[in-house]
């Protein structure tokens, strides 16, 4: 039986997702953060959190660095979310990776935001073995999004 990795977030990081919440919902991005939007498993009600979108070899991803979240199961359930930059709006469909597939994706991410999300990592970091970022693949939610036709390309950068 398989354990679910789930880092529950302390004080500073609610602080700062709170932060970066108000920013992003200004239009104003954070190190490439966005609003994530995703109904609610439960509730039905839209849910929201500060996340950081990578763009990685003309892909786009979102990693739970803090592993299961609800984020990540409202998204798993809810098959579709939508990332907000101020006003501008992508509805999207997610595929979550298998863990084969993440050790690149883990690799720069860690690279991008080491300095935030790094002690969620327990000391792995980008100069990693792909052995290592395999290894702990399985904690680590990883979802390449794509946006619905017609959407701004230029929001998603």
């Amino acid at each position: 039986m398989s354990t679910v990795r789930y880092v529950k977030p302390g004080r500073w990081t609610a602080a700062f997702n709170s932060v970066t919440a108000l920013m992003t919902r200004m239009g104003i991005t954070v190190w490439g953060s966005r609003q994530l939007y995703v109904r609610g498993r439960s509730s039905g009600q839209m849910r929201q959190t500060p996340v950081n979108l990578l763009t990685f070899q003309d892909h786009r991803y979102l990693v739970a660095p803090r592993g299961t979240t609800q984020w990540v199961r409202n998204l798993r359930a809810a098959g579709e979310g939508q990332l907000r930059l101020g006003r501008r709006i992508q509805t999207f469909t997610p595929t979550e990776l298998a863990d084969e597939q993440k050790p690149a994706i883990l690799r720069a991410y860690l690279k991008r935001w080491k300095f935030e999300i790094g002690v969620f990592f327990d000391g792995v970091g980008p100069d990693a073995t792909d052995a290592e970022l395999l290894a702990i693949a399985p904690g680590y939610p990883v979802f390449e999004i794509a946006t619905e036709t017609g959407a701004d390309p230029r929001s998603s950068r």
